[in-house]
């Protein structure tokens, strides 16, 4: 990008309008009072609309004194975005479009006629009304070619243009007329010139369902209704099927579809195929011994009701002695060590007084007890 400066002269005094301040302050108010500067961009464009087409340097200070901005980080962003005018333009800026699509339809063209009726890039005309400058792609290239042209009114798009038409519309702009915006020829929007040439059957939605085989097709084809939804159907010899009705793969086996609509999805001829059947015999009672899947408790107070104790001395730091004190105050298992949670573990050192604060986390208790518990219920161990 090419470097981008104020223009050398400036006015001597400059001041927005009411109007473009209080149109400044609806932007400002939709961000928090501390990220006021969100709203300069739509400040900057509502300023450059007041000061007639471009920034003049007193309109940027004004708008970072309104802002709570540094003078810089305002120019910083003017002189960055190029939709941002830094030196006078016309009432009426024309803004052409040099881009690929638009060049090969007779952009060049379009620039001869600039350069003759307002002069070079950039200029204006003696009575302030005209300038122009080419510009990159405006995004109406089926359109092409095209110019934007901003002026008081707004930003309007001019398309399918000759350099006639264009000298047409820039005459009507000076005199003060609106030349209608859009395509300057017999399109209303980018439909093939002379007219709309598909889908252009009355009352389409009805005939696709009386009509069996293509208009003016060579052979008599047959019209196949059975669209496409990547999220919902798969691809199949015979075509698409949705496959939460587990419909036929061919769709000759299908009458019901023949010749409708079924943009909404395949009608299937047999509802009930593929349903599973009820089950006749109610389903037995989950044994017994499932009830020891139930949570461990933090301390058996009532003794090993859960069953045999396991041998805790295969927990690394734990021996007999303290094995024993362990029972004693309702530590059995090792299902149950490896359920405890932290506030689980302070409870269980509160009780036993002989277990350091500490201890269950440095030799990992908790992990231990959790795989050996693991491994006895792959032995069979209940």
């Amino acid at each position: 990008m090419s470097a981008r400066r104020l223009a050398i002269r400036q006015p001597a005094e400059f001041a927005l309008s009411a109007k473009a301040k209080k149109e400044i302050g609806v932007w400002v108010k939709k961000y928090p009072s501390d990220r006021q500067r969100s709203a300069l961009i739509p400040a900057m464009w509502i300023a450059q609309k007041d000061a007639g087409g471009w920034l003049p340097e007193l309109a940027l200070r004004e708008l970072g004194d309104m802002l709570d901005m540094a003078y810089i980080r305002v120019y910083e962003v003017a002189t960055f975005y190029t939709m941002f005018n830094l030196e006078p333009v016309g009432t009426h800026y024309v803004q052409m479009c040099g881009t690929t699509p638009c060049w090969l339809r007779g952009s060049d063209e379009l620039k001869a006629m600039l350069t003759r009726k307002i002069g070079p890039q950039r200029s204006i005309t003696a009575d302030g009304k005209l300038s122009w400058l080419e510009v990159e792609c405006l995004g109406s290239c089926s359109n092409a070619p095209m110019v934007q042209i901003s002026n008081g009114d707004g930003d309007h798009y001019y398309e399918d243009l000759t350099a006639e038409s264009l000298e047409q519309v820039l005459d009507a702009l000076v005199a003060g007329k609106k030349p209608e915006q859009g395509p300057r020829n017999s399109r209303f929007s980018s439909e093939p010139e002379g007219g709309a040439m598909a889908l252009t059957t009355k009352n389409l939605s009805k005939a696709r369902g009386t009509m069996k085989k293509l208009p003016n097709a060579e052979k008599n084809t047959k019209i196949n209704y059975y669209e496409w939804d990547p999220k919902h159907r798969r691809a199949t010899k015979g075509g698409w099927v949705d496959p939460a009705v587990k419909s036929s793969r061919d769709p000759k086996k299908r009458p019901a579809n023949d010749g409708k609509d079924l943009t909404g999805g395949i009608i299937e001829d047999e509802p009930k195929k593929g349903k599973p059947k009820r089950a006749t015999k109610p389903v037995g009672k989950k044994p017994a011994v499932e009830a020891k899947s139930a949570k461990p408790q933090v301390l058996y107070t009532d003794g090993a009701t859960d069953g045999v104790p396991d041998d805790l001395k295969l927990i690394k730091g734990i021996g007999p002695k303290f094995e024993g004190e362990l029972n004693a105050n309702g530590v059995y298992y090792f299902r149950q060590i490896g359920a405890w949670k932290v506030a689980d573990v302070k409870v269980v050192e509160e009780k036993i007084k002989s277990l350091a604060t500490g201890r269950v986390k440095r030799d990992d208790w908790v992990k231990q007890g959790r795989a050996l518990a693991k491994s006895a219920l792959k032995k069979g161990k209940t």
